[in-house]
Parts: C-alpha cells; sequence; structure tokens
C-alpha cells in the first residue's frame, strides 16, 4: 500500500478532497459497504467513471444513519447531484438468513462486522438525503435499486412493495449495470441539459404525477403493466406483470408503464448492445485495487475473496428461476477484450501479496465467455427468458475455444503460477446433445483442461435438486446431466492422478419442493455418497420467477397452482433433511 498517496483513492473527507485541490464537490456517491477501489465493487466502478469525465466526485461509505447524520452533510451540496446504492447486495439479504434471522456478520464491512448499514438501505439513504437537501437531485443504482423498480415481492415484510422511487425521495433511478447510463447523463449534463430534463435516459426510470406527463418518444413501444393496487387486489396480476417484465425489461426499445394511484413510474429501455461491444471501460480505469487506508488492518472479507480474481465477462443466458443476475446484469453476454484482461492480470501480478495463484476467472457463470447467437436478428426478436431450458437454443454459440485461449496467454503471463476457475460451470453447456457442435466448440477439450489445469481440488457445479419436476420450474436440466458430468471430471481426474471432488450446489424449500423431494435428493446423493455442504435454503429475492410463484402460489406461465414450504417448521423439514449426515 506504501507505492500509493491517499489521493490516489476518491476522496472520503473534506480533508482528502482538499488535498486534490477541490473545494466543492460535483457528486457525492453514498454506498452501504466499505470502499473498496476495485472493479468488482460497483460503488468504486461508478465513482471512478464520473472521475475520468473530469467531474469531481466523493465517497460516503457506510455513513452512519442513527446519529445527527453528519457523514450525511460533511460534503454539503454538490453541484449536481448525489447518488445511491446499498452496495454490491440488497440489504436484505445482506442482513438476513433465510429464515429471517439477523446474520452476525456483514462480508463488505471491515472485520466482517455486522450493523453498518440499514434495512432498505437505498430507501433510509435517499429519504435522509432528501429531507436535508430537498432540492438537490437524488439518483439511485445498484442491485437492490434495480430489482425494485417495480411493484416487488418483498419476503421480509411477506408483502407487495411498490417501485423504490414511488415514495418521491428518489429522482432518477439507473437499473442494471450503470455505467452507460451514468455516462450518458453525465455527458447530456455536460451540455447544459438541467436535470429535470433528463426523461428518456436510456435504462433509467423516472416518476411523473399524471399520465399526460408521461414523456414522448417515438422510438420506443410502451407497455403498461397491472397498476400497483390492481397487483395488490389480484396476485394473478402480479404474476401476469412478471412475464411482461422478463419478456420485455431487457428489449432496447419498450417502454414499461405502470400507474401507482394517479402517478406513473416510467421504467425506460435499456442501453442498446451489440456483441462487439465490450466492457473495458469499467475495468481500465486507474483503480489502486486496495482497501481505502482509513480501514488499515481490517479486512474485509468480501475483498479478501476477489482480490486475485478476473471477471472476463457479464450477463447469463441461462434465466434460472430463482437467480436475478439476467434481470440485473441482462441476458447477453458482454464480454472483455483479451488486452483488458491481460492487462489486469499484470497489474495483479504486482501486488504486494500476490503469490502467483489467480482465485478465479470467470463471472456469473464459468463457461459463457464470447458466446453469443448465430444470427444476432432472431436474438433481438427473441422473448424466452432462457437460451438453455428446455433445452439449447439452436441459434447459440456455444464456442468454449476463446475461454480456453484466454486461460492459455494468461498462464504465459510473468508472475502466474496457476488460475483457478472457481465460478460454477454450467455443464449443460458442456454435455450437448448436438455431438457435431459439441465437438466444433471444444466442449470436452474445455472440461477436460479445467479437470487437469484450473480445478483447486474442488469445482463448482449446481444441479439444485433432483426431482424432475421442481428442476422444470428451476429452469434446470436434469439430474441425470449432471451425473454424467461427475463421471466425466472423476475420470478425468483418475487419469490425471488427482484427488478431486465437485461441490454441488442445491436449493431446499424452492417452490415445488415438498418434503418426499428432499427424501428423493437426500436417497439419490446419498447413494452416490455425498455428504451435503453446499445447501442454500431458498430466499425470494425480488423480481425472480421463483419469487412469484411462491407469493402467488401459481406458475404464472402455465397457471398451475405451486406449493411452497413457507412456515418455519416446514423450511426446517426440508434442510434437516439434508443434513442427516449431521
Amino acid at each position: 500500500m506504501n507505492r500509493y498517496k491517499l489521493t490516489d483513492w476518491l476522496p472520503t473527507t473534506k480533508k482528502e478532497a482538499l488535498l486534490r485541490g477541490w473545494d466543492d464537490l460535483d457528486v457525492v456517491l453514498f454506498t452501504g459497504d466499505a470502499y473498496i477501489d476495485h472493479p468488482s465493487f460497483g460503488s468504486a466502478v461508478i465513482g471512478r467513471i464520473i472521475e475520468s469525465m473530469g467531474f469531481k466526485v466523493a465517497m460516503v461509505p457506510q455513513p452512519n444513519w442513527q446519529d445527527d447524520l453528519r457523514d450525511f452533510k460533511k460534503f454539503g451540496v454538490p453541484n449536481l447531484f448525489f447518488a445511491v446504492t446499498s452496495g454490491c447486495m440488497d440489504s436484505m439479504i445482506n442482513h438476513y438468513t433465510a429464515n429471517k434471522r439477523l446474520r452476525k456478520d456483514d462480508s463488505y464491512t471491515p472485520g466482517g462486522k455486522a450493523g453498518f448499514r440499514p434495512d432498505y438501505a437505498v430507501s433510509v439513504y435517499s429519504s435522509i438525503l432528501k429531507k436535508l437537501f430537498p432540492d438537490v437531485p437524488i439518483i439511485a443504482g445498484g442491485v437492490e435499486a434495480s430489482l425494485r423498480r417495480f411493484t416487488h415481492y418483498d419476503y421480509w415484510s411477506d408483502s407487495l412493495k411498490p417501485s423504490i422511487i414511488s415514495d418521491g425521495s428518489i429522482d432518477l433511478l439507473v437499473y442494471g449495470m450503470g455505467e452507460k447510463p451514468i455516462i450518458e447523463l453525465l455527458e447530456l449534463m455536460k451540455k447544459g441539459v438541467p436535470f429535470t430534463s433528463l426523461k428518456t435516459v436510456h435504462q433509467t426510470a423516472i416518476k411523473v404525477q399524471s399520465r399526460d406527463m408521461i414523456p414522448i418518444n417515438k422510438n420506443w413501444e410502451d407497455m403498461e403493466l397491472h397498476s400497483h393496487e390492481e397487483c395488490l387486489l389480484e396476485k394473478k396480476k402480479f404474476g401476469e406483470n412478471h412475464i411482461i417484465i422478463e419478456r420485455y425489461s431487457l428489449n432496447d426499445n419498450t417502454r414499461l408503464i405502470q400507474r401507482y394511484g394517479d402517478s406513473y413510474i416510467i421504467i425506460n429501455p435499456k442501453q442498446k448492445e451489440s456483441h462487439s461491444d465490450n466492457i473495458d471501460t469499467a475495468f481500465d480505469l486507474p483503480y489502486t485495487r486496495l482497501p481505502h487506508p482509513k480501514y488499515k488492518d481490517k479486512g474485509v472479507p468480501a475483498y479478501d475473496m476477489i482480490r486475485h480474481s478476473i471477471t472476463l465477462h457479464r450477463g447469463c443466458f441461462g434465466g434460472c428461476s430463482f437467480c436475478s443476475i439476467t434481470m440485473h446484469q441482462g441476458k447477453r453476454i458482454l464480454n472483455r477484450t483479451e488486452k483488458s484482461i491481460l492487462q489486469e492480470l499484470k497489474k495483479i501480478t504486482e501486488l504486494e501479496d500476490f503469490k502467483g495463484y489467480i482465485s478465479d476467472m470467470g463471472g456469473p457463470t464459468a463457461n459463457m465467455y464470447m458466446m453469443k447467437g448465430e444470427d444476432q436478428s432472431k436474438c433481438n426478436k427473441c422473448l424466452k427468458p432462457s437460451c438453455l431450458f428446455p433445452n439449447i437454443c439452436g441459434n447459440l454459440v456455444y464456442d468454449h475455444k476463446p475461454l480456453i485461449d484466454i486461460y492459455s496467454k494468461s498462464e504465459k503471463t510473468n508472475g502466474v503460477k496457476k488460475i483457478f476457475v472457481s465460478s460454477g460451470i454450467r455443464y449443460d453447456l458442456i454435455l450437448s446433445s448436438d455431438h457435431k457442435k459439441s465437438e466444433r466448440y471444444s466442449c470436452m477439450e474445455y472440461i477436460d483442461r479445467v479437470v487437469r489445469n484450473h480445478t483447486s481440488g474442488r469445482l463448482k457445479a449446481a444441479p439444485e435438486h433432483t426431482s424432475d419436476h421442481v428442476l422444470k420450474l428451476m429452469r434446470k436440466p436434469s439430474y441425470t446431466l449432471f451425473e454424467k458430468f461427475k463421471s466425466i471430471f472423476d475420470k478425468i481426474s483418475k487419469e490425471a492422478g488427482l484427488k478431486q471432488q465437485i461441490i454441488p450446489y442445491f436449493i431446499s424449500s424452492h417452490p415445488g419442493s415438498k418434503i418426499e423431494d428432499m427424501a428423493e435428493l437426500v436417497a439419490v446423493t446419498k447413494k452416490s455418497r455425498y455428504k451435503l455442504e453446499q445447501v442454500q435454503d431458498f430466499t425470494p429475492t425480488p423480481m425472480t420467477l421463483s419469487s412469484t410463484i411462491y407469493y402467488t402460489g401459481i406458475d404464472p406461465y402455465t397457471g398451475y397452482e405451486v406449493y411452497s414450504a413457507k412456515s418455519k417448521k416446514e423450511r426446517d423439514a426440508q434442510r434437516r433433511l439434508i443434513f442427516w449426515w449431521k
């Protein structure tokens, strides 16, 4: 850390701002996480992007919302706006277990201590700022804001909550990955466009007071959802909304509109993307890649876990029912260029604590780098939430050669001893029933290389369940495919003389899973001599299909009723079965 000066980080205090020669600021960014100046932390990325555009920006990490609010006042009034995020996680998932018990730790806080952010952090921070500075615009972003942009089911209150911007504290919401929208917003402000006119920026949401105030954009199609009040009255309408949101919210020319009383929430279309786009901008900025010096020797667990890892891509076309990645990052894979990846790798090798091992090289899914549709025009028209379920799309090019190439080139970097793949592998991409494509797309070559060269004794895979009817609700392949994958893994490991194992991930209490389904899971995995470790109780998170089914009791796509374990007794029973060996 002694290679850096305090001014190499974005300022977190007035004194640090003055060291840069700044006596005023354009943007003040509040985050529920500790300030880690690293591209895996969204607040750092947005802060660095604002800085790169010539604006003066400061960070307020984990402000105290329970005292005299001095953290919210310390920088005064910014020239442009306040920015607010809960951090890398929804604050409620960060705070509570699936059984709604308060967690004892927080991976995004120095020392792993809990209690340094409020419940519903985005709303709390925004409300405080709006009361203190009513005339200053507030922009909210990040996972919590993004996935609560519509009427959504909130598991912790067991109720439908309105859009996070419905109470008026937030003036504009950026959803999804925020680099492009924030750049577009700032470029318009540079041109002198007033904030009140920023109503048709891609990938943003606003609230208007009446229908005649909805901005006109002739390039967009408008689609209206059932109102918040209708959803409260009829669960079925909330389910119907989910189908529309899942099909159209990732479309770049469909604007979604939802009424709240007399007012309307306007969700502008996402940014246009093409496969020639890359995400280098977010990773090539001058990060120190270190926690702010204020934390001194207090480790931040989330940083410790990823500090020697590299993100290759964003997005996921798996479309799993219980996962919100697609609804936040998008279905289309956006990649980094080889140049950007190798540049970051070189920076990691120069870190004082680097011992030669890259802990992970992947993304939301390990093996989707550079994958895309063969005929992009078909992808642009496609409304299916998954490219893999119920079968691999015939238009999908799932070529693993680019991954093999980037692993190979990365291994040759001076100072790198070993590269591990710790992100979960989507094995249905590898075990395609189309053997010609499988060979052409280097599927077996990829898994052979990963097992022999990039596994640190344990490889992650996520069958999630063994019951076919539950897996269908999850949009996951049959468990028999996982068994096939495991046999290939074991065979390669044995040939290589390696004592390695697959660590399977499972979910208990997912909609559709009854106690007898969990008993079947236990019997099947016990037969394979598994003593399951990686098991997650299903947690209904905003904007997922599984959460919609859990709340409504109906699969909105089929109209069929679906059982969900809801009581603590039912949920505990499913979880206890899995840990029979304890």
